[in-house]
């Protein structure tokens, strides 16, 4: 596939990710697909990983989105930039739901296979967040 490809892909993962939509998990991610992601032992795996990972963020932030904010393709990789942006209404790594608006930056790296997201490997700014929520000192 070529990076143009990849790049429509990422575009309609941002859609997945903002729909939670199990239709789109299964057509953009492969079975096989890892997903390295900070805190966790093991990769998650597959559609149902990721979406478990985007019911995780939902579970704190009902209402977050993600914005693509830039990516560069190469080849069979994609490196992203986006921003989320959501409102602290549930409970979010033990921390009761404060009502507070978030805006948090995330870089991931995506490496495809055959039209599907094979890996990625995300780093959210999960700091920022936490000092967002009131979670962690901002000094």
């Amino acid at each position: 596939m070529s990076a143009e490809t990849n790049k429509k892909i990422i575009n309609r993962f941002v859609e997945f990710i903002n729909t939670a939509s199990e239709a789109l998990a299964i057509e953009l991610i492969s079975p096989d697909a890892l997903f390295h992601v900070p805190g966790r032992p093991a990769p998650m795996r597959g559609p149902g990983g990721y979406l478990e990972i985007v019911h995780m963020m939902r579970s704190g932030f009902p209402d977050i989105q993600w914005t693509l904010d830039d990516m560069v393709a190469e080849g069979e990789q994609i490196a992203a930039r986006f921003t989320m942006r959501g409102t602290h209404q549930g409970a979010f790594f033990g921390v009761p739901p404060t009502g507070k608006s978030i805006e948090v930056k995330a870089i991931n790296f995506y490496r495809f296979l055959t039209g599907q997201i094979i890996e990625e490997f995300g780093q959210p700014d999960l700091l920022g967040l936490m000092q967002q929520i009131g979670a962690v000192s901002a000094n």
